[in-house]
């Protein structure tokens, strides 16, 4: 069981791992034995990059924004270019604006599509075709794993959020077509779906007591997520346990899709 989930050897590139979700994924895929590439927008020493580091496993990080499009261009790259083989890519980051669909800004709903859809379209296009170039791992038997975070929002329209909600649909149906593309030649390309969790992102919605009573009461686990709820499921579609799953959207939410 230990090789069926083990990624010692392995690199991977995460963003949006200062914090919340994909802190925890960076974290997760550090204790299976992967060293780090981590970006974030600036090359602030992070409590990510310290625990990381604590394991003993190396991390990497690059400055760049992803609501720039020229920076996302370059980051993939730079890295090759610095040396860096990627066999793992988790695309994490994520924005969220709220307001009412008749007042949603162009400018708004433009910066939501860069970095939750467009940014993921230029990493996965990017790193997917360093990963056609590699030999299979020896340690997942292929040649990349490529982990896209999508939302409950990919299956639902949400209320007040309708760049979000385009946005993550959008993720989910990207995630397919490269899944298509590429899961023949050894590279398997899924989404995870959260559910309600409880990160800086849901700040708003746990801030209302209305609408946080209304959405609790609705999650058949009884309690909303947490950022170490992805721990596994990211291992798993990372390491050689999910080689044979590609094109999927995991939800992982309490069971809130189920009533």
């Amino acid at each position: 069981m230990d090789a069926l989930f083990s990624l010692k050897g392995e690199t991977a590139l995460v963003t949006g791992g200062t914090r919340g979700i994909g802190a925890a994924v960076a974290i997760a895929l550090a204790e299976a034995g992967a060293d780090i590439i981590l970006v974030q927008r600036n090359d602030t020493v992070t409590e990510t990059q310290k625990t990381i580091e604590a394991l003993g496993r190396k991390v990497i990080v690059y400055a760049a924004d992803l609501s720039s499009a020229t920076d996302v261009a370059g980051l993939i790259p730079q890295v090759l270019a610095d040396g860096h083989s990627i066999r793992i890519l988790v695309n994490c980051a994520g924005i969220q604006i709220r307001h009412p669909c008749e007042d949603f800004p162009d400018d708004d709903f433009n910066a939501v599509m860069q970095v939750n859809l467009n940014s993921v379209f230029t990493l996965c296009r990017d790193a997917g075709k360093h990963m056609l170039s590699q030999p299979p791992s020896p340690i997942t038997g292929r040649r990349g794993s490529i982990i896209n975070f999508a939302s409950l929002l990919t299956f639902q329209g949400g209320l007040n959020v309708p760049a979000y909600a385009a946005s993550k649909g959008a993720v989910g149906q990207l995630t397919k077509s490269f899944a298509n593309g590429w899961s023949d030649k050894g590279i398997t390309v899924n989404a995870i779906a959260p559910g309600y969790i409880a990160t800086e992102m849901n700040t708003a919605l746990l801030n209302d007591e209305e609408r946080l009573a209304s959405i609790s009461v609705r999650i058949p686990a009884g309690r909303w997520g947490t950022p170490e709820d992805f721990k596994g499921s990211v291992i798993y579609l990372a390491s050689k346990a999910g080689a044979y799953v590609s094109g999927h959207t995991l939800v992982v939410d309490g069971g809130w899709m189920g009533r």
